[in-house]
């Protein structure tokens, strides 16, 4: 092993073997002198007259800048999700907390990262915009990760390893010990996407990040919290790591009203925990009457709030559901998943009128 190479024991038993911080991270990203927000500068202190960020004074809910660390909403985030606030970034939608690693991390022309296949389509359009490799390891025919292959597609320029569990679109979540085999024996960062956790019994890695130096794992205000219009994500990590996130993202990364909306959300946790239920539920029965139709050949397991179904006809089902007004998503193209459709769990009513045009189908 590189004799700099750092070799971090966490209670005596877990073994994690990754480079330092500087070396994974970018040089200029490394030295680099953040912009300072004018709010930055009076931070801790009190004050009720603001001549200092050439604002508009006349107030309309909007005339100030927002916190650009939005510390009162990770106060509320941090004993929902079980995370310190230090340890929380938050982002304009999980897809801003997929990018910044590669700014990160990563050089461009240089280094590359690796995947699984298929899996979330995000992490390889942000690996083409930073012109960083993107190379893909295929999940077995029946959509697990094999650990070994994952590793054996890196090499010294491998920055990142992309896990999506539960995975999108197979909706399978994996087995963690095989996540776990990767997170110690890769030298550098492991980003584990867990937008659908809160569908799925699995414990989230986000409980863990405090025993793996190495680890990102993302979630999103968009799928169980019923947000997707707010454009909130969410990354927990290191306090290294997320000091990096806040040197790299622009200041005011997230906006007022999408503070003050997510914020209201949190106060109705009670909500959020009904609807999960009633959408797992509707997910048991769905499943249930798919595998009986008889343009169903398969239902794939899932632990997310969508499944893939293989069907007779993707293509022709597809264009069918679009002219019924239903829209579901068509994914024949992506690896692995010939004559497959992903479909979202809906409502009841939803649910059902899928339902009845399937049952109609010729």
């Amino acid at each position: 092993m590189h004799p700099e190479r750092q070799l971090c024991i966490i209670h005596s038993q877990l073994y994690i073997n990754m480079k330092p911080l500087q070396e994974l991270v970018r040089p200029n990203i490394w030295a680099l002198k953040p912009y300072s927000c004018a709010r930055d500068e009076f931070k801790g202190m009190k004050a009720d007259v603001f001549l200092d960020a050439n604002e508009n004074p006349y107030p309309n809910g909007v005339n100030r800048y927002p916190d650009p660390l939005q510390e009162q909403l990770k106060q509320l985030i941090s004993p929902m999700k079980g995370v310190p606030v230090g340890n929380i970034f938050l982002g304009n939608g999980s897809d801003e907390a997929i990018d910044l690693p590669f700014r990160i991390f990563c050089r461009p022309g240089k280094d590359n990262v690796v995947a699984i296949d298929p899996t979330y389509g995000m992490y390889e359009v942000c690996a083409d915009v930073n012109d960083v490799e993107y190379r893909k390891v295929p999940l077995t025919a029946d959509f697990d990760m094999d650990p070994d292959a994952l590793l054996a597609a890196c090499d010294d320029n491998t920055k990142i390893i992309f896990i999506c569990s539960p995975n999108n679109p197979t909706g399978n979540a994996f087995q963690r010990e095989k996540i776990e085999q990767v997170i110690k024996t890769f030298q550098g960062i492991v980003i584990v996407d867990e937008a659908y956790s809160d569908f799925s019994t699995q414990r989230p890695f986000r409980m863990d990040i405090a025993q793996y130096p190495n680890l990102i794992v993302l979630a999103t205000f968009s799928k169980a919290w019923a947000a997707a219009g707010i454009r909130l994500g969410m990354a927990f990590a290191s306090e290294d790591i997320i000091g990096l996130y806040n040197k790299v993202k622009y200041p005011y990364n997230v906006n007022v009203l999408t503070q003050a909306k997510a914020m209201e959300i949190l106060g109705n946790a009670t909500l959020l925990q009904r609807h999960i239920s009633m959408i797992l539920e509707e997910r048991d029965a769905l499943l249930k009457a798919m595998a009986f139709l008889p343009i169903c050949k398969k239902v794939f397991a899932t632990d997310a709030n969508f499944f893939l179904a293989r069907v007779t006809d993707a293509n022709g089902i597809y264009k069918y559901l679009v002219q019924r007004g239903i829209i579901v998503r068509n994914r024949s193209r992506v690896n692995l998943c010939g004559d497959c459709l992903r479909i979202t769990i809906g409502t009841k009513d939803e649910n059902t009128k899928l339902l009845a045009a399937l049952r109609q189908y010729v």
